[in-house]
């Protein structure tokens, strides 16, 4: 049922191309993004879990 009324529309058949384009933009973004990322801000990034100052003013306790 669901298909005939798709069917049905006209102009239905750019949303999945419209989809798939966002789709591989948005990817091709970030990988634009990560590579060109800043060694500093990498190594910022990837301490940011381990760093236990943030951790301690978070919680309250000093």
């Amino acid at each position: 049922m669901i298909r005939n009324v798709l069917e049905s529309i006209s102009g239905i058949e750019i949303y999945p191309i419209i989809s798939l384009l966002i789709f591989i933009s948005f990817f091709i973004f970030i990988i634009t993004w990560v590579v060109k990322l800043d060694k500093k801000t990498v190594s910022k990034l990837e301490n940011m879990p381990l760093d236990d100052d943030d951790q301690s003013q978070i919680s309250g306790r000093k």
